[in-house]
């Protein structure tokens, strides 16, 4: 299929990724990857933010508005939370969670789940695994659309993770002149 991976290996492919429990047999896979010069538990904040904004290109996904650019402190995600906020509007459903390991959502009939796996010198391999039936005819345009935005998606958590935690903004005033 045309657009089905994207900086993924042979062998990523073939790990159990949680959506595939939800929906057998798809007829659309894809994987996408990444690798985060920045260990899991740095990773992970960022990706479970994912609830409040798509990180992908906001102004498709998100109305324009921007997603956040530092942490929130959100509460640890749960299954029943919602997957993910685009354009103020609340869509989808956590189905899977392993606190740090792996998180799994559903949104518009697809299943998708994000795979944190440790590799060398604290860095970890992003993985995103997609399944749905969007029909065989529509399938390969699904598929492109989604490595566009995917790839958006898991750059920008990438850029994130590997700048650090960063605090909520805060305002100064300028004192005048004594």
């Amino acid at each position: 299929m045309i657009g089905d991976r994207w900086g993924v290996t042979d062998s990523e492919t073939a790990l159990p990724y949680a959506c595939d429990e939800f929906m057998s047999p798809p007829t659309l896979q894809v994987w996408r990857g990444v690798t985060v010069h920045a260990p899991p538990e740095a990773l992970w904040p960022w990706l479970t933010q994912v609830r409040v904004a798509p990180y992908s290109y906001d102004w498709i996904d998100n109305a324009g508005r921007r997603s956040p650019r530092e942490l929130l402190g959100l509460p640890e995600p749960v299954v029943g939370d919602r997957y993910t906020t685009s354009g103020r509007r609340e869509m989808g459903r956590i189905v899977s969670i392993d606190h740090g390991r792996q998180f799994t959502g559903t949104i518009l009939g697809a299943f998708m789940s994000y795979l944190l796996v440790p590799d060398e010198h604290e860095t970890t391999r992003l993985l995103l695994k997609v399944v749905m039936n969007p029909g065989r005819l529509l399938a390969p345009a699904v598929s492109v659309g989604d490595l566009v935005m995917a790839r958006r998606q898991l750059l920008n958590f990438k850029a994130l993770a590997e700048q650090g935690p960063r605090p909520p903004a805060t305002t100064t005033t300028k004192q005048p002149p004594s």
